[in-house]
């Protein structure tokens, strides 16, 4: 008997609630059945968990990297009311603070000093110093997600929510965030200073779809602002301060979930991930690589031609891979009761990671993706010469249309085309690898028995 291609545990799988990176994706929190965890990002080292009876949490939300996390109850046995958001000082290992509500708290944003608050069809903002104090309030369309978003980079304004009608977003600036405390020796430099203020007035209200949002982001400085809707296949990015949509990329063809988008901390890439398990890259300035699209797009200047041969499709992927393509044999039986965790469910942030191990080694980014039973990956991007093909003017050439098919529909299309086509399908193919983002390290966390 050959178990060469299966894989055997004697232990149920790991189960995560809730997953999320702090502002700076320098920590991630994890909610589990028995508690909550804090991790470093990279490299992934358990900083501190809490065992929690009684109940399960929906979230654990932390203030950057301080001993502040916002706590809220969920499942089918909340240790918190889910109308509560609870103050958790970790360095003392209790609450401090709670914040009640007449409804259930859908979502949570935060900043140095500041907590959104998004309910169904509003959003509450609060100033957390010594004392918590209400700031303001905004009504919303109907937002089931808890959609709010909010720049924490230094003297960043910005706070986006959905808006009072459906697909709208709207932009709110709040006092500017105050800049990190620095650590150890003072730098060498003068201190930074806040930017000036805009010349125009900031826009309030961006009309950017038709159908509902599914997912709203920021990046640290605010300047940009990043939205999805219902369909799953466009990805539209804006600038905040005119309004005007600066690009619009494609992630696929089929309708999707799409659970979030995270820029780059530079603005120069951003990724997103959807239900359908995969990670998608595309980069926002000209670089050495280049948004993939159909070589029909080239005619654009000159006939009229669809919507969707002119769409910018990422330049890299990778795919989560899941448990259940393989054999599992358990020695436990699940309950038909149990909550079963979403194998495809992620979500991805950036790091900056040493090229080497000199001390004087250049950064780069990767991405971390952790999914929803354990699993943590750390993601290389593809290098800018196996991700474009030059051409003769030193461009990067734009990939055919059929490199972005699935590879179910491109393994049925093969199987119709002449014997003759399949040096052309090898070639795809490695195209398609060439697009792939590359696993570099592969752990486990979640666990309660002290691994991982």
């Amino acid at each position: 008997m050959n178990l060469a291609r299966h894989s055997i545990t004697a232990t149920s799988p790991i189960h995560i609630y809730d997953a999320r990176f702090d502002a700076d994706c320098q920590i991630f929190t994890t909610c589990t059945p028995a508690g909550f965890a804090v991790y470093r990002a990279w490299p992934m080292t358990l900083l501190r968990k809490r065992e929690l009876s009684g109940g399960t949490l929906a979230a654990a939300v932390p203030m950057h990297t301080s001993s502040l996390l916002f706590l809220v109850g969920g499942g089918r046995s909340p240790l918190f009311p889910p109308n509560k958001v609870i103050f958790w000082d970790d360095a003392i290992g209790s609450e401090i603070a709670e914040l009640e509500f007449r409804e259930r708290v859908r979502g949570i944003a935060c900043r140095r000093g500041w907590l959104a608050v998004a309910l169904k069809r509003r959003v509450v903002v609060f100033e957390v110093n010594e004392q918590v104090t209400r700031f303001a309030e905004w009504d919303t369309c109907d937002n089931p997600r808890g959609l709010v978003s909010v720049a924490t980079g230094p003297y960043s304004t910005l706070l986006a929510i959905p808006g009072r009608q459906m697909g709208h977003v709207q932009l709110i600036h709040l006092p500017p965030c105050s800049p990190p405390k620095a650590r150890g020796p003072p730098p060498s430099g003068p201190p930074s200073k806040p930017p000036p203020p805009p010349s125009k007035h900031p826009v309030s209200i961006i009309i950017a779809h038709n159908t509902a949002l599914t997912t709203v982001s920021l990046p640290p400085s605010g300047r940009l602002l990043a939205t999805t809707s219902s369909r799953g296949t466009l990805v539209r990015i804006w600038d905040t301060l005119t309004g005007h949509r600066v690009h619009e990329f494609r992630r696929g063809t089929d309708k999707a979930i799409i659970y979030g988008v995270a820029f780059r901390p530079d603005e120069a890439e951003l990724c997103v991930w959807s239900d359908k398990g995969t990670v998608h890259v595309f980069t926002l300035v000209g670089s050495n690589t280049s948004n993939r699209q159909s070589s029909i797009s080239q005619l654009a200047p000159y006939l009229p031609i669809p919507k969707y041969f002119e769409s910018e499709w990422s330049y890299a992927q990778y795919r989560i891979p899941t448990q259940s393509s393989h054999i599992s044999l358990t020695s436990t039986t699940r309950s038909p009761t149990e909550d079963i965790p979403d194998e495809e469910r992620c979500v991805v942030g950036w790091v900056r990671i040493p090229v080497d191990n000199t001390p004087d080694a250049a950064m780069e980014y990767q991405l971390v993706a952790l999914t929803y039973v354990g699993g943590w990956y750390r993601l290389a991007l593809p290098n800018a010469a196996s991700s474009s093909t030059s051409n003769e003017g030193g461009k990067p050439a734009k990939a055919p249309l059929t490199q972005h098919m699935s590879s179910r529909s491109s393994a049925a299309a093969s199987s119709k085309q002449p014997r003759s086509s399949k040096g052309k399908e090898k070639d795809r193919e490695k195209d398609n690898k060439a697009n792939q983002c590359t696993l570099q390290e592969y752990r486990r966390f979640g666990r309660w028995d002290g691994w991982g």
